[in-house]
């Protein structure tokens, strides 16, 4: 299993710094999870988007989903998409049809009758399995100030999880436990002061991936305006493993 980072910004993105979107490869099935600003663009160095066999959306905030509209286009509009290319399978919160057709409707008449669903099959999310092939994703409802969940992907023993946004929370640990990698949310340096249900900390991070006991730790979602190193470090207090901060490009074999 292979996890490219295409963009790995919070909030909003940085210079050259696209926010949240990963693509996992594995036994032949590609996954795009989130396409967050500028993630589309990144995606197409590495993968055909027609080749994709399902995306992966943990929420709906923009920072996750907004070139979602640039994957559409692309999809409705290319003079030249292949003969066999079907609706793409769309896991997300279960307002996402709605949500996400508001961004090609140019009025309110358009958005009753548009849902996308000739592009696309959206499949609610909740807690539980699924499988893309030879994949399989293990769902868990995690604690943000929406609808949002959590990703376990996994094949032939091998596992990668994907935290989405959250707070830390027994959901999350349990669904991480043994994990040969955890793709974590770690936005700042300290939760004191902040908002109960947005992110979590380097600290709470490594925290998490300690009690879970996985192999690897992978920091994502860093604000633009976050000290990352500091990120860095604290997370390397909490948790005795492998640290490192995601950057746009680079590769993981899981």
């Amino acid at each position: 299993m292979q996890l490219t980072v295409l963009g790995c910004a919070g909030s909003a993105p940085g210079p050259d710094l696209p926010t949240s979107g990963y693509l996992v490869e594995a036994g032949g099935v590609r996954l795009a999870v989130e396409l967050g600003g500028g993630v589309f663009g990144a995606l197409q160095r590495y993968c055909d988007p027609y080749r994709l066999n399902a995306v992966l959306l943990s929420h709906l905030h923009l920072d996750h989903c907004a070139d979602f509209s640039a994957l559409t286009t692309y999809l409705r509009h290319h003079p030249s998409p292949p003969p066999s290319f079907g609706r793409l399978p769309v896991f997300a919160p279960s307002h996402a049809p709605g949500r996400l057709a508001n961004a090609h409707a140019s009025s309110e008449e358009e958005l009753a009758s548009l849902r996308l669903t000739d592009t696309y099959d959206f499949v609610p999310l909740q807690a539980g399995r699924f499988e893309v092939g030879e994949v399989s994703v293990d769902v868990a409802p995690m604690r943000h100030i929406c609808e949002a969940y959590a990703f376990r992907v996994g094949i032939a023993g091998k596992s990668l999880v994907f935290t989405g946004d959250t707070v830390p929370c027994p959901e999350l640990v349990e669904l991480a436990r043994g994990a040969d990698l955890l793709l974590a949310d770690a936005a700042w340096r300290e939760q004191a002061g902040r908002a109960n249900y947005l992110h979590m900390s380097g600290h709470e991070a490594g925290a998490v991936a300690a009690e879970a006991g996985v192999g690897r730790l992978v920091l994502t979602h860093v604000l633009p305006w976050s000290d990352r190193d500091g990120v860095l470090t604290d997370a390397t207090e909490s948790f005795p493993g492998p640290v490192t901060l995601a950057e746009p490009g680079a590769v993981y074999t899981v």
